[in-house]
């Protein structure tokens, strides 16, 4: 298949196995969301996936080539991670935040690209919506500016696979709903989308597949609608809710029951 193909992958932190043997496929042009309680191995299995954590796996491929084989420049040029929380050095600006993913595609003496290198910084600020940041100190941003830094520096290197370790971390409602967005813009345009989400409903609005993992498998994987059901969010999140379909779509809309939930 086209896209991200990963089975087997395994990971135990001490005697605590978190992920195992799950699977997981994301297509070409699509968000996928990989969703699951805290402490289920999502931000885990990025990191595997990523190349950034090393676990046990079968197999890992992206467009039928085999990640674990290319060397780490080369996997780098094809995988960018976005991860929940990172902090700059302090000096750096935007510019320079966003221009490390600039790294897996210069050479190592050469200089003869930077005008490409900058052109391409400069579009992915734009397209985060993160240009304003460009001169200032990342050090003294807040943590939903650093977010949007994050991702256009994700942007800047060009990734077939983008892989988003709670994107939404820090920003407010209305740049949640920009940094989805442009993950949907970005599935449009042919890239490979995988993103640890929380909130379902975000997931139900803009995900084309949905991964569920919790007790160190993968308890559903779907479209939106096959998979968020009221029994499978109860079972994974011990929560109830009523789930409606959005008007004029056939995408889920979760309603969560405010009655506290007794887990016996």
């Amino acid at each position: 298949m086209t896209g991200l193909d990963a089975r087997g992958i395994r990971f135990a932190h001490g005697a605590r196995m978190i992920l195992d043997g799950v699977d997981i496929t994301a297509p070409d042009g699509a968000v996928t969301a990989l969703l699951g309680p805290n402490g289920s191995g999502k931000s885990t299995l990025l990191r595997l996936i990523a190349g950034t954590l090393r676990g046990e796996l079968e197999a890992l491929s992206l467009d039928g080539s085999s990640l674990p084989e290319m060397r780490r420049r080369a996997r780098a040029q094809r995988v960018a991670l976005v991860e929940q929380e990172w902090a700059p050095a302090e000096g750096m600006t935007g510019r320079d935040i966003v221009g490390l993913g600039r790294l897996p595609h210069r050479g190592w003496l050469s200089f003869d690209d930077q005008e490409t290198d900058a052109a391409i910084t400069d579009a992915a600020l734009m397209r985060a919506g993160a240009f304003e940041f460009a001169e200032r100190d990342g050090a003294t941003l807040s943590g939903g500016e650093r977010q949007r830094l994050n991702l256009a520096r994700a942007l800047a290197q060009q990734p077939q696979l983008l892989l988003c370790d709670e994107p939404t971390n820090h920003l407010d409602i209305r740049a949640q709903l920009d940094a989805l967005a442009l993950l949907r813009s970005l599935a449009d345009d042919g890239m490979t989308v995988v993103a640890a989400l929380h909130d379902l409903n975000h997931a139900a609005a803009f995900a084309d597949r949905i991964v569920v993992v919790a007790d160190g498998h993968v308890q559903a994987a779907g479209s939106p609608a096959e998979v968020l059901t009221r029994e499978l969010i109860f079972r994974v999140w011990q929560v109830d809710t009523e789930v409606l379909v959005r008007p004029g779509s056939d995408r889920p809309l979760i309603v969560f029951d405010t009655a506290p939930v007794l887990v016996r």
